[in-house]
């Protein structure tokens, strides 16, 4: 009773209101890229984000110095994680649509099974391996079932989405030892490092550009960078440790969902059938290719046969 009450609190509640920033934060991105230089606008929102983030820590709890082998997993982890995956999804958002570029983010869990077996020597079973395949073919139809042309923008997604699934395993690394609210802070304040350095060169001086724009464009900006961004995180990580990895990791699966249905409501971008089709098959596919359903539902049905033959045994 205690953990289904937990479950509606945090999960209903906390959880849902995060997958629904997290879902909008792509609509987010793509309206401010329309007033800002996109690699100065997202280093200067990381950079926010990183410093809300540290300040909660500094608040609620002390920060420890890191080993070296520590601090290669955050540093790996920021520059992945944050800086690379941001940079490529606010430059792809310049070129694809948001509805495209959420259904292509939602391959982050399946994609990061798939680097868990590489590098973690996670097992690769048949279930696993089915879903993975149904994932990656469920973008594929989001693509006009294959017949559609894959923008450069697309293909920025995808990069963003790759980065930011191969950074998760620096942070499972990271994260056995380091507090995960520590690193999320310091990943943020590295990646913002990194995307400030590259504005530098690809964007000389247009930090100037980043004042003059509409008042509603600035709140949308704040709300990214420090409810998305920073918040978002803290509430996340507050989650897990109340329910449990895997029942919050279900909830991610909402972000492209909500991702799209903003898409056409503050966008008035077009969804199309194959599109929404497509998502179905990559929610199953996650479903699979993560190993929940085979945690959950087969390994229950597995454990009520065995009762049954022990009990006709007995």
């Amino acid at each position: 009773m205690k953990e289904k009450s937990l479950l509606f609190t945090y999960g209903i509640g906390i959880i849902f209101f995060v997958m629904v920033t997290w879902g909008l934060n792509v609509v987010m991105l793509k309206v401010l890229i329309e007033y800002f230089p996109p690699v100065t606008m997202t280093a200067v929102r990381i950079l926010l984000a990183g410093i809300v983030a540290i300040s909660m820590i500094l608040v609620s709890m002390k920060m420890r110095k890191l080993t070296k082998k520590e601090w290669f997993y955050t540093i790996c982890g920021g520059l992945l994680g944050i800086a690379a995956h941001h940079y490529f999804l606010t430059m792809g958002l310049t070129l694809t649509n948001a509805s495209n570029a959420v259904l292509i983010l939602a391959l982050v869990p399946v994609t990061t099974s798939i680097f868990a077996v590489i590098f973690l020597g996670d097992v690769l079973t048949k279930w696993r391996l089915l879903g993975m395949g149904l994932a990656f073919s469920g973008v594929v139809l989001t693509q006009g079932g294959g017949q559609g042309s894959v923008s450069l923008g697309d293909f920025y997604i995808f990069i963003s989405m790759a980065v930011q699934a191969l950074s998760f395993i620096f942070i499972r690394k990271a994260t056995i030892t380091v507090d995960p609210r520590q690193m999320t802070s310091m990943m943020l304040l590295i990646g913002a490092i990194g995307v400030l350095i590259v504005s530098f060169i690809l964007e000389p001086g247009s930090i100037t550009q980043m004042i003059g724009a509409p008042w509603s464009i600035y709140v949308i900006f704040f709300v990214s960078a420090v409810l998305s961004t920073a918040v978002g995180h803290f509430l996340f990580n507050a989650a897990i440790k109340r329910i449990g990895a895997g029942q919050t990791a279900v909830f991610n699966n909402f972000v492209p969902f909500i991702g799209l249905v903003g898409s056409a409501i503050f966008l008035n971008e077009q969804i199309y059938w194959y599109q929404s089709f497509g998502f179905l098959i990559i929610v199953l596919g996650v479903l699979f290719g993560t190993g929940y359903m085979e945690k959950t539902f087969f390994k229950k049905k597995h454990d009520d046969s065995s009762l049954v033959s022990k009990s006709r045994a007995g």
